[in-house]
């Protein structure tokens, strides 16, 4: 790398953990469009059709374009798809079509070779571009490593001299689960192995002094992701490097989850500035994953000014708290301690006087029996606010009212109150049981706060108005460590309506309302959740349907790891190497498995995207040829080329024979 100023990085793995504040990364070329340093982080996706059908992705690759895309990435699985990508740049330019192309390379480095002389951008993993991986544990000597290392750079020389010569950019992307044997047998299935995966060939990059690259972590578990990239910005700062970052959740799955799933891992990254171009992962078509990417990133084209109006500093009693998990007592088997975060939703301006509208909260009302039917994703309190129902409540329905309201109810069994800090400061009477009090980071200095009486009934609600909010409720976690509180706390963050105002398709406003509160959701409560950060999360969204907050919310914790309350499909977004239709397939398998509860399917086109890429799933459906399906226990294959028509109820069947099939109620 070119000399430079000493690196250094306050935050740890980032510039700030209290102000919004973009790491600056290194400039590098795709063709005419920059990334990383001051250029907006930018947009891409990836190409489903087959890369043989030249006119078939000439066409999608304008309407990704036209979507928003300002890269496009297309398979090269071999030599010929390698080759054919001239045909299809050669068509795009006649087109008027400028985007740069990126070739996506695993096993084929002599297809890399061929794709590097005629795109703008190549990708290869190292997991499987000089190495293998057939699940064997090796015991490596150093100086046995060191060889596979020499090896290794042998490999990989030629394709960084190409890219040298034709001014072609690389990413060097790590995948979780296609992590190389010799990786495993070091480093073992951790985000350290990812890390030290990708700096190796990094490291070959620097030595023969190409630093025309960018770098991915990818995961389909979001929790691994974050962790990943977070360890290689500071392993990377540590050698004095800043290549650009290309962020993403792998295999995330379509509609709700895909979306939830995606913001948890980009938008916690987002959040402190880590990242230089984003690819969102959906098993839809691809044109509507630029959309989704681009509602994530508009969020922080003005952060930084808009923080500076605000002119606001976030309260720290230390200027930069390691983020670590906050660990609190249990209130009365209601929350916190070991419990799994709870679920707050409003229903206080909903019609108080029918039963049936706690169905849009999991409770639903068996009017025959005059009884409630409860499921995995019925919530823990409702907020009444001042509000009284006229019909009698679920008996496992704890529900919430203002102090003043709660006070004259003659009745309050499973009823609670919620304060403001001087309420409760003054309240002669209080609830035996639960006592929630509204808190905003600023006022843990506050007289009011000093005069606090803490019993074990107490649980906090974060509340914040920062532009930044999710670095004012982290800090807010890490002042109740610093004091040395243990007291549960409920994440609520408020979404105005004019958030989401706007004509919805343009480009700056390019999602769906119910779409941006799932993105925006899930990036400020799984920014905090994924770090280990509160007991209880309250979104607060009026023009929201409250079944919408209900599912978002249960998707966020799911997301999250934090609450596993129905079936996880880890599905890959298709691609050119894809042999069945994804979307349809997805839906069939989702249709007759989602009530597995905590079970994980891997859902994928393809081998390469195959046992590896699906590394977290219990289950697997694997493309394995045209009409014929592999299927997975595991990374163990169960089943070899079974009939597509019947591979579902196979399917089902090594599920029912592990015993852990349920019949659908």
């Amino acid at each position: 790398m070119e000399a430079q100023q000493r690196l250094t990085l306050p935050g740890g793995y980032c510039n700030s953990k209290l102000i919004y504040s973009r790491f600056k990364t290194r400039e590098i070329y795709i063709g005419d469009v920059p990334m990383g340093a001051d250029n907006p982080i930018r947009i891409q996706s990836m190409t489903t059709i087959d890369t043989m059908d030249t006119l078939g992705t000439v066409e999608q690759t304008i309407r990704m374009v036209e979507a928003g895309c300002e890269y496009v990435r297309i398979t090269a699985p071999s030599i010929k798809e390698a080759e054919n990508l001239a045909n299809i740049k050669k068509e795009l330019r006649a087109r008027g079509c400028n985007v740069p192309l990126v070739a996506d390379i695993h096993f084929t480095p002599n297809a890399a070779e061929v794709a590097a002389r005629i795109v703008e951008k190549v990708r290869i993993n190292p997991g499987n571009y000089a190495d293998k991986k057939r699940f064997d544990q090796i015991d490596y000597t150093d100086e046995a490593y060191q060889a596979e290392l020499d090896r290794i750079y042998k490999k990989f020389a030629p394709l960084v001299a190409i890219c040298k010569e034709y001014g072609t950019a690389m990413r060097i992307g790590t995948n979780h689960g296609s992590l190389s044997d010799r990786i495993m047998s070091r480093y073992g299935d951790t985000p350290e192995g990812m890390v030290e995966s990708a700096m190796e060939f990094i490291r070959i990059c620097e030595d023969l002094k190409f630093h025309n690259l960018c770098v991915s972590m990818k995961s389909s578990n979001p929790q691994v992701m974050v962790q990943a990239y977070r360890l290689l910005v500071e392993r990377m700062v540590a050698e004095n490097m800043n290549y650009p970052l290309h962020l993403g959740v792998t295999e995330a799955g379509d509609g709700e989850d895909g979306r939830i799933k995606s913001a948890v891992g980009i938008g916690t990254l987002l959040e402190d500035g880590i990242g230089d171009t984003i690819r969102v992962s959906l098993t839809e078509e691809p044109e509507k994953e630029a959309p989704v990417a681009i509602a994530l990133v508009n969020r922080y084209s003005t952060r930084k000014t808009q923080a500076a109006q605000e002119n606001r500093e976030i309260l720290a009693f230390s200027a930069e708290q390691k983020t670590t998990p906050y660990h609190t007592r249990e209130v009365n088997a209601f929350i916190g301690g070991s419990m799994v975060p709870r679920v707050i939703i409003d229903i206080s301006s909903r019609n108080l006087k029918d039963p049936f509208i706690l169905s849009d909260v999991g409770y639903k009302y068996d009017a025959l029996n005059d009884k409630y039917h409860m499921g995995d994703q019925s919530v823990d309190f409702v907020y009444l606010a001042d509000e009284l129902p006229s019909f009698t409540m679920p008996g496992n329905l704890k529900q919430l009212y203002n102090y003043k309201t709660w006070l004259q109810l003659s009745n309050k069994t499973n009823i609670h109150p919620i304060y403001s800090l001087a309420e409760y400061n003054t309240a002669e009477i209080k609830d035996p049981a639960l006592n929630i009090v509204r808190l905003r980071n600023d006022e843990l200095n506050s007289e009011e706060f000093s005069n606090l009486s803490i019993d074990h009934t107490l649980v906090f609600v974060a509340e914040t108005d920062h532009v930044h909010g999710m670095a004012d409720q982290r800090q807010f976690f890490a002042n109740l460590q610093e004091i040395g509180l243990d007291i549960p706390v409920i994440i609520k963050r408020s979404y105005a309506r004019e958030e989401f105002s706007g004509p919805v398709g343009d480009a700056m406003n390019p999602e769906e309302p119910i779409s941006k509160i799932q993105l925006y959701a899930a990036t400020d409560f799984g920014a905090l959740l994924i770090d280990g950060l509160g007991s209880g999360i309250w979104i607060d969204s009026p023009a929201t349907p409250t079944d919408k907050l209900a599912s978002i919310s249960f998707g966020i914790l799911q997301a999250t790891r934090s609450r596993i309350s129905k079936t996880e499909y880890i599905s890959c977004p298709s691609c050119g190497r894809t042999l069945f239709d994804l979307q349809e397939t997805t839906q069939m398998i989702r249709s007759r498995t989602s009530h597995l509860k905590g079970l994980k399917i891997g859902i994928m086109g393809c081998i390469v995207n195959g046992p590896g890429e699906m590394a977290d799933a219990d289950y697997g459906y694997v493309g394995a040829g045209p009409g014929k399906v592999t299927l997975y226990r595991g990374q163990q294959v169960v089943k070899r080329n079974v009939n597509s028509a019947d591979a579902l109820d196979e399917l089902i069947n090594i599920i029912k024979a592990d015993g852990r099939w349920i019949d659908e109620n």
